[in-house]
């Protein structure tokens, strides 16, 4: 029996449901030589943001016990580049979904930004990364607050016109589902969660933090068990699709992700421990539905 591991989200189909999570697959244009990228469900691509960014000084990675730190700050060549080259070239070679992923420090960076990516052909939904830091409001993280949350997803939801509108949440908050009913109610079309939590390693030897810029993101295997949490809480508290992510690197972690109500998964870290995992992790999702009796990887979606 062929196994149907095709999924939709809010109305854009994917052959699969992997997807390399932004930040971890830089454009897809890296890995064109190396692999077929048509075997990716979709690609979330590098954060972007209104100019060109060279990020926070280094050292700005750190592997650590089942995980990494990172703390890049957005290093990016900026929206225009990225719809006028980058995505071009892009589709020369790539069919599936393209998610271009926004990044901003205000409310009009962000609204600027999706503009240029709704009128960008190629480009068929915008992710909204919301755990920046909003310059205007105290350095607060956008995603912390729903009040925040809601005004820069209205203003993104008006600039992206006829293109979906998915909103990237931050782990870290104490109820991430009144961050996420605050995202919907302004039009989020989908949520993805999660984010990068909060970490800090130290270097006992020199007595400086390992990372310079002090704290970063937490990311990978650690982190799978509170990803999956949240995409159970959000996914049944709100009525618009949820792409999971956070620690993902197996098959098995994709149904899991499905059964607690993800449409969708994004691999993040596994990409940078083994760069060919997701083509690895769609090519394996046949076998162990079969195993679990899956016909269609739809049919598992919100289960639990």
């Amino acid at each position: 029996m062929v196994r149907d591991i095709s999924t939709s989200v809010c109305g854009i189909k994917f052959r699969n449901p992997i997807i390399p999570a932004s930040g971890t697959f830089g454009f897809g244009l890296e890995m064109a030589d190396s692999m077929d990228l048509n075997l990716l469900g979709g690609i979330s691509l590098k954060g972007t943001t209104a100019e060109p960014r060279y990020g926070n000084p280094t050292p700005r990675i750190a592997e650590c016990e089942g995980g990494m730190l990172n703390s890049v700050g957005l290093q990016n060549p900026g929206i225009d580049r990225l719809t006028g080259e980058i995505v071009p070239s892009l589709r020369k070679v790539y069919g599936g979904v393209v998610i271009a992923n926004i990044s901003g420090f205000s409310e009009q960076e962000y609204a600027l930004c999706c503009e240029k990516a709704a009128a960008c052909e190629g480009i068929d939904m915008i992710e909204l990364n919301i755990s920046c830091p909003n310059v205007h409001g105290g350095g607060l993280a956008f995603g912390t607050d729903p009040r925040c949350a809601a005004r820069v997803t209205a203003a993104a939801r008006k600039a992206a016109g006829h293109k979906k509108l998915c909103v990237k949440l931050s782990p870290n908050v104490t109820d991430i589902v009144e961050i996420a009913r605050a995202c919907e109610a302004e039009g989020a079309d989908a949520l993805t969660l999660i984010n990068t939590l909060l970490g800090m390693r130290i270097n006992i030897a020199t007595r400086k933090p390992v990372l310079a810029n002090t704290t970063g993101g937490f990311s990978g295997r650690a982190i799978f068990p509170v990803a999956l949490r949240m995409v159970w809480q959000v996914a049944h508290a709100c009525s618009v699709p949820v792409i999971g992510c956070g620690g993902v690197g197996t098959a098995e972690d994709v149904i899991e992700m499905m059964m607690a109500g993800a449409s969708a998964v994004q691999v993040g870290s596994e990409n940078l421990r083994d760069p060919f995992c997701c083509p690895r992790i769609a090519a394996e999702l046949p076998a162990v539905m079969e195993r679990l009796g899956i016909e269609k990887l739809t049919e598992i979606i919100g289960t639990v």
